[in-house]
């Protein structure tokens, strides 16, 4: 799994989104460190966090409960938590799981 932080601090102003490009598998094994990693991005995050999975091969259970859990620390932050461009299988997923009710997807 790896994050690239495609909109750094400093470097859009704070009506811009943050967006988080995600790669790789999110899985068990990937899942704290991408938690300890999304949380910090929340200190210096706009008010709209999106995470880009355009690049996520495999996602698991642990993986949806990362998003969750972000999005529930960001709501407290006053942030908002969207999803961009997941792939078929995860788009799936989402739905499935109910989660594409309470994650909104952006284009």
């Amino acid at each position: 799994m790896t994050v690239i932080d495609t909109s750094p601090l400093g470097v859009m102003g704070p009506s811009a989104p943050t967006v988080v490009r995600l790669s790789g598998e999110i899985d068990i094994f990937t899942s704290e460190a991408l938690r300890r990693q999304l949380l910090g991005t929340l200190h210096y995050s706009t008010s709209l966090l999106i995470l880009d999975l355009s690049e996520v091969s495999f996602c698991d259970a642990a993986g949806l409960a990362v998003m969750i859990g972000v999005q529930r620390r960001a709501r407290v932050l006053g942030i908002r938590v969207a999803l961009a461009a997941p792939r078929p299988f995860l788009s799936r997923l989402l739905h499935i799981s109910g989660l594409d009710r309470c994650l909104p997807m952006v284009a």
